[in-house]
């Protein structure tokens, strides 16, 4: 049983499944939203409540799939924290997705720009080839515009406009691939190939992607700065 956590956006999914044992694929046996600001009080007992839905518990998982990022900040930091407890307690393999990496997988196409609104006139950016990430970035809305007009730049997919983090902007390209914004189950069936191959994530190493330094960190370099001037 493999179970799946993407806490990133406006509001979080979880996500049960297993892997077939013919086909290699996800079935997903059970899913869950939980509301945004409720993921430190709900994410744990919903989790329990479904694996006994299901007749299971923490030590019958053998992975977690984890969306780490770019998104919420402090949705992924519940969310992951969350992952690499469970994987310690349950001794469960901890696969580790960026949000990109699944919205562009969920395009079907070979080279894309995947595209996601991260508020204050900046957007989330990944380039992906044969599903392997050659970059992620934050760009401003203009910097996205020259991204997606290069003559290589690969297909423009972005998150349903209205949908991403709740913040409702519009892409400033007007030829992007609009997908419904992935979720925990999607996540999970996009983990199952890491998964019958073995390529899992080292728990203690593994860090959140957030793209962008949270207002707390840029606050308290701009205050570190301003005291060494003052010195």
């Amino acid at each position: 049983m493999l179970l799946s956590i993407n806490t990133c956006g406006g509001s979080g999914t979880v996500a049960l499944g297993r892997i077939d044992a013919v086909s290699g694929d996800a079935e997903i046996v059970a899913q869950a939203e939980l509301a945004a600001r409720t993921y430190s009080a709900q994410l744990i007992p919903r989790i329990g409540e479904m694996l006994a839905a299901q007749g299971a518990a923490v030590r019958d998982l053998e992975a977690i799939v984890i969306v780490r990022g770019p998104g919420s900040f402090t949705g992924i930091r519940v969310g992951l924290s969350a992952a690499k407890g469970l994987a310690e307690a349950s001794g469960a393999k901890l696969i580790a997705l960026s949000r990109l990496a699944l919205l562009a997988g969920g395009s079907g196409r070979d080279h894309v720009l995947a595209a996601i609104d991260a508020g204050r006139g900046e957007y989330y950016v990944g380039e992906y080839r044969q599903g392997q990430a050659v970059r992620e970035t934050l760009l401003s809305a203009a910097e996205l515009r020259a991204a997606a007009a290069e003559p290589d730049a690969g297909a423009l997919v972005c998150e349903a406009p209205g949908a991403s983090d709740g913040k409702g902007g519009e892409f400033p390209a007007g030829s992007a691939i609009l997908l419904p914004v992935p979720d925990a189950a999607d996540a999970l069936r996009f983990a199952a190939a890491r998964f019958r191959i073995g390529a899992f994530d080292e728990i203690e190493p593994l860090d959140a992607n957030y793209l962008r330094r949270s207002d707390a960190e840029v606050t308290s370099e701009q205050r570190r700065a301003s005291t060494a001037n003052l010195c």
